[in-house]
């Protein structure tokens, strides 16, 4: 490390200002900082400029972080109060040698060559609102992949049914029977004191059925993504995916790493951006699947855009069934509009047996989904 770094007190500033990130939110370790240490000592440590690139670099990890990050720079370097929100976008065009300014260079995506070379730091308006309600068909590759960390973050609870086992409970309206027994048999068939008891109460089970074929190419590995982060946050999740046929990928799904998960089930699932058939695939969940029972007292979630090139007598027939055998039925479809009529033929014959119908097309959908989904009682 040069003199610059080492001497001067540089050190003892750079571990004050990753404390300072630290009591801000973010997570800044010890490793972090020796990296920002390292850097500087390959650049000017007294510019102002190389401290942010350098601290932006080896300190911040995830682009969210960015305007967290800006914010504590400028009033840790440069002493500069917290802006209002009412006005996120106020910018620093004075030149770099005057106290309190910084400019910073243009590096992310959609600047023209005419563009001012100077952005505004640490905009307290996130774009994560705006990804928010945008589209997954309209989203940009680092778009999607911003989406899809945010989709992991989402924890979904199904709501609760009671089961036929008790368990003791004070304020239960009922005697525990069995506890009584017992308190008898401890005292000569006279027991001291009653027992109260309550059912338990179970997640019901959550079915998820993912419509993989080209017509959902925009939204397949992202609604793939969400059926990850349920089978991990639920306890009983199945997850089936369809286009010409069904396949069952809980397995696949039951991985650690997201990425290695998604890479199993696109081996598994093998008509992956073909045709789709849903009524002859539903009829077969139908048969192998919710007749066993794996459907008794669960919500089964159908996410597809609804069109289908089979019959509609059989999506009518496997509906219906299916209806019979769940206790709530909810529908994800992308184009799906509130108070308008049905785009497609599949959506009016399964529209009657749909409890909820919601759009999942970008990420202010699906978290709706998990909200409503406690209330599906």
């Amino acid at each position: 490390m040069s003199s610059t770094v080492a001497d001067g007190g540089f050190v003892a500033l750079y571990v004050d200002f990753a404390d300072a990130l630290r009591r801000a939110g973010l997570r800044v370790g010890t490793d972090d900082v020796m990296a920002l240490c390292s850097s500087l000592a390959e650049l000017d440590a007294s510019d102002i400029l190389d401290t942010y690139w350098a601290g932006r670099c080896t300190l911040v990890n995830r682009r969210d972080h960015i305007p967290l990050y800006d914010t504590v720079f400028r009033q840790f370097f440069l002493d500069e109060p917290v802006k209002s929100e009412d006005d996120p976008r106020v910018q620093m065009r004075a030149s770099s040698n005057a106290q309190g300014v910084l400019q910073v260079p243009d590096t992310e995506s959609g600047s023209g060559p005419g563009d001012d070379d100077s952005v505004s730091l640490g905009y307290l308006a996130s774009p994560v609102d705006v990804w928010r309600r945008k589209r997954f068909a309209d989203c940009s590759p680092d778009e999607l992949a911003a989406l899809r960390r945010m989709i992991s973050a989402i924890r979904l609870a199904p709501p609760r049914r009671r089961s036929r086992r008790q368990r003791i409970d004070r304020r239960g309206r009922r005697l525990h029977l069995r506890q009584m027994t017992r308190e008898a048999m401890r005292h000569h068939g006279e027991p001291r004191q009653l027992h109260w008891s309550q059912r338990r109460l179970r997640h019901r089970p959550l079915i998820l059925i993912l419509d993989v074929s080209g017509s959902m190419a925009d939204h397949s590995r992202n609604l793939l993504q969400f059926a990850f982060s349920a089978r991990r946050a639920a306890e009983r999740v199945e997850v089936f995916c369809f286009g010409t046929r069904l396949t069952r990928i809980t397995r696949q799904l039951d991985r650690r790493r997201p990425d290695e998960a998604m890479a199993k089930a696109a081996e598994a699932v093998f008509d992956w951006d073909g045709g789709t058939r849903i009524g002859d695939c539903l009829q077969r969940f139908v048969k192998d699947w919710a007749r066993r029972g794996i459907t008794r007292g669960g919500i089964v979630v159908i996410c597809s855009d609804g069109l289908d090139r089979g019959d509609p007598e059989v999506l009518d027939a496997a509906m219906q069934q299916l209806s019979r055998l769940s206790h709530r039925i909810v529908w994800l479809n992308p184009h799906h509009r509130e108070g308008a009529m049905p785009g497609s033929v599949a959506m009016m014959v399964a529209e009657p047996y749909v409890d909820r119908m919601l759009s999942g097309r970008d990420l202010a959908s699906l978290e709706e989904f998990a909200r409503e989904l406690r209330a599906l009682r």
